[in-house]
């Protein structure tokens, strides 16, 4: 029996509210399966939903009954007004982190007022949201993302090639691909969650997202350590290191750079929700 869009919507909402699932999920995943902008969908709504694309739909609000992240499911998650392949190898960018990138740029303007040719490094780059957007919005960088994971890579790598990003990919954990060269401009989104929190979050996010992305010892913290203790061979002077942290966080990631780098700038910013989200190390 063929249904109405707007019934199928409906029905699709009601179906996932009752399982403890966003219901506005149901008009993201008809977006994607008819190919449609929230505009037009919403002028379509009394049209008739074809079979096939009702089969499709209603397998994509199955799958995130089942706890799968609606962005694995369409592909693509938008960051920074641009649209990012996404997969389980690599964490869902999120609206967070592009205040990362947004205060990066600010402090790029100021620290080098003439601009110039930068060297940035992105450490950990997952999906490759943070490295390909620093090149499109300052395109006279000179980008280098570094991951751990060939498959992270591999995704990052298709990023940048549909964003036409010129940037050089590095597997290697942490520093370790970027030894033997001098940066600018570090950045990084590391896994910063305690496995003791595991219990807190989603299902959606713990069964599906890749732990090696979510998850770090020392309470969270230790990559921070080890990147305050190994960028003071790295970086230029000025110099600027930019890094996401759990709310938490601040004032032990503060202090892990402050003792590296003594003479520095250490500032703990809070993201647009007045939550501590981001550490900046300035180096003179």
């Amino acid at each position: 029996m063929t249904k109405k869009i707007y019934e199928a919507l409906q029905r699709a909402s009601s179906y996932l509210q009752e399982h403890g699932r966003e219901e506005g999920i149901a008009r993201l995943l008809m977006q994607h399966v008819l190919g449609y902008s929230h505009a037009k969908l919403l002028s379509e709504m009394r049209e008739e939903m074809p079979e096939d694309k009702f089969s499709t739909f209603w397998s994509m609000v199955e799958e995130h009954i089942e706890g799968k992240p609606v962005q694995y499911i369409i592909g693509y998650e938008w960051f920074y007004g641009r649209q990012f392949e996404v997969d389980e190898s690599v964490l869902i960018p999120r609206p967070e982190t592009e205040e990362l990138v947004l205060e990066t740029l600010n402090r790029m303007k100021r620290i080098w007022p003439d601009g110039g040719s930068l060297k940035l490094a992105d450490i950990g780059t997952g999906s490759g949201a943070i490295a390909v957007t620093m090149k499109l919005e300052a395109p006279n960088l000179k980008v280098t993302a570094t991951d751990i994971s060939e498959e992270a890579i591999e995704t990052a790598r298709k990023n940048a090639d549909q964003l036409q990003a010129d940037i050089d990919f590095l597997k290697g954990n942490l520093n370790e691909p970027l030894a033997g060269q001098s940066w600018d401009i570090v950045l990084s989104n590391p896994p910063y969650i305690s496995y003791e929190e595991a219990e807190t979050l989603s299902d959606v996010v713990v069964d599906h997202e890749p732990h090696s992305a979510l998850f770090a010892e020392e309470e969270g913290l230790i990559l921070y350590r080890q990147l305050a203790e190994q960028l003071p061979a790295l970086l230029n002077r000025p110099g600027l290191i930019g890094v996401e942290i759990g709310y938490s966080q601040g004032e032990a990631v503060k202090g892990f750079f402050e003792r590296t780098f003594p003479a520095a700038q250490v500032e703990v910013i809070q993201d647009i929700n007045g939550k501590n989200r981001m550490v900046f190390c300035e180096i003179k």
